[in-house]
């Protein structure tokens, strides 16, 4: 599977659904650049918990999203695997499967 091709199909149907739903849409990014503010918790440290809720709810979008804003807040492969190793093990055998796309998405996305 390629990660990019995935997304940007995943960004066509949700633009389709946008459409149909704007005022969802516009409450749904505002919560977004309110969450994502650098505070006590810096944005990537956000990203890593969106990671994990992405991994452990099976969101192969999530984790896809999550990952793509990770390798942009510079994230090195070492601190993801350290991430993806606690998410792992609090979310046992599936969360491992998803990590596991996680850190393909990632090598993905790096590479590019």
């Amino acid at each position: 599977m390629s990660w990019n091709t995935f997304l940007n199909e995943t960004m066509g149907r949700i633009g389709t659904f946008q459409k149909e739903a704007p005022a969802t849409f516009e409450g749904f990014n505002t919560m977004g650049k309110a969450a994502k503010k650098n505070g006590a918790l810096d944005e990537k440290t956000k990203e890593f918990i969106a990671l994990g809720i992405g991994i452990s709810t099976r969101c192969d979008s999530c984790i896809g999203f999550h990952v793509k804003s990770l390798v942009r807040l510079g994230t090195t492969r070492e601190e993801l695997c350290e991430a993806l190793e606690m998410i792992s093990y609090m979310g046992g055998g599936p969360s491992i499967a998803y990590s596991a796309k996680a850190l393909e998405a990632y090598d993905e996305f790096s590479a590019a």
